[in-house]
């Protein structure tokens, strides 16, 4: 389907909705729009009809000027009748937080532009976003893409009240260390890797505030109020994010528990979110290098290393004289504290370990693979890229770890992903 669109124009007067307008176009129309007395909630409702497709991608875009310029931001929106899916049907409602949005002096009119196209759509931009600002009690997280990274860099926001993820383009790689790498272990057997698809990766860890935003809790070992919102979560297991039960099948299937993390953050914002495999990590990981460290470098030592302190908290730069009640000066870093790889993403190496999709194997083989989905079954779920309590050599980009899916310790934590429709 080509885009179909309607128009609902609107004029502030001291933050009041005052004129409202409608043209009529297939699939979408009886648009309605008001303004919640006393808010700058905007309420905007209509009817969406398709005899071919059950399930729709809508989207929104607003502008200042009668449509010619469309620079007002738009992230702060929820309901049924955004994003996708969204079921064709009558009174689809659409919430826009204009003042979390959009504090400017309002105009005399403004332009609401409603599309939608069959399916999931394509997303083109580099950055993806989840609000979780409206926490665990919410019914939706609104999500919205960015072309870039803002001007202000990636404030707090993005690391406590909103998780923004990072597209990363399908290629091939080299997975596994060389023989030579210092601290290479025996389970690293190099053999190229091809994924065919683009995917998004977490551009920083899951931090224990975006948890407390979906889930409701604090279950960090580092407690600390005053440091606590934007260090990793830790002491989630597999099983927490993505569920004991559904969330075991994989590679069988991708579901997961409705109760888990995962399972909340998909059905509020109807996107299919989940952790990496083990190829998909460290792919994510290494942004084109070759090396034992994403920034192109190798270890001076296995234990102590300049190179490795650049990159990502370990043992011998911070990692040490902990306490659950300390600063980040000990223990868990703040996520983005140290050098992000050349595609932006900080704290793969260090920090905390992060769980991977697969069974944990012994022996990948020297053979090519495509969009490997790891072993079928197994007792352990892969870790990768190393912690705050560890040695340098364990923090290496090819670097492979196990757990059993139920563990929790105070140095596992994730990171998340999401495949490109």
């Amino acid at each position: 389907m080509k885009n179909k669109k309607n128009w609902l124009s609107y004029g502030f007067m001291f933050g009041l909705l005052l004129a409202l307008s409608v043209q009529a176009a297939p699939l979408v129309s009886n648009i309605m729009g008001a303004q919640r007395a006393g808010t700058k909630l905007v309420d905007i409702t209509y009817d969406l009809t398709d005899t071919e497709n059950t399930e729709l991608t809508v989207s929104i875009r607003i502008s200042k000027d009668a449509g010619s310029t469309w620079d007002v931001p738009c992230t702060n929106v929820s309901g049924n009748g955004i994003d996708f899916p969204v079921t064709p049907g009558t009174g689809k409602a659409i919430v826009w937080d204009a003042g979390a949005d959009w504090n400017g002096q309002w105009s005399n009119q403004m332009q609401v532009e409603i599309t939608a196209i069959a399916g999931a759509a394509p997303i083109s931009e580099e950055y993806l976003v989840v609000v979780l600002s409206t926490g665990s009690e919410a019914t939706s997280y609104p999500v919205s893409s960015l072309a870039e990274i803002p001007a202000g860099g990636w404030t707090d926001e993005y690391k406590t009240t909103k998780l923004v993820l990072r597209k990363i383009p399908a290629g091939t790689f080299t997975m596994g260390s060389p023989a030579n790498e210092l601290g290479r272990d025996s389970d690293e057997t190099q053999h190229p890797v091809t994924l065919t698809k683009d995917f998004y990766v977490g551009v920083f860890e899951v931090t224990q505030k975006q948890w407390e935003r979906v889930m409701g809790v604090w279950p960090s070992y580092f407690t600390n109020a005053n440091y606590r919102d934007s260090r990793p979560v830790e002491q989630v297991s597999y099983e927490d994010i993505r569920g004991s039960s559904a969330g075991a099948g994989w590679p069988a299937n991708n579901a997961v528990d409705a109760d888990s993390f995962l399972g909340r953050l998909r059905a509020k914002t109807g996107l299919t979110f989940d952790l990496p495999t083990e190829a998909q990590w460290e792919y994510a990981c290494r942004a084109g290098t070759t090396t034992a460290l994403n920034s192109g470098k190798n270890l001076t030592s296995t234990g102590s290393c300049p190179n490795m302190s650049e990159v990502g908290r370990y043992w011998y730069n911070g990692g040490s004289g902990y306490s659950s009640g300390g600063d980040t000066s000990g223990g868990t870093a703040k996520v983005g504290s140290y050098l992000p790889n050349q595609w932006g993403l900080y704290d793969m190496h260090g920090n905390v370990w992060e769980w991977c999709l697969d069974w944990y194997q012994s022996e990948l083989g020297s053979s090519a693979q495509t969009d490997p989905w790891g072993a079928a079954g197994g007792s352990d779920r892969v870790i990768r890229g190393g912690s705050w309590i560890i040695p340098a050599w364990s923090c290496r980009s090819a670097f492979r770890g196990g757990y059993w899916p139920s563990y929790r310790l105070y140095y596992l934590g994730f990171r998340l992903v999401r495949a490109v429709p």
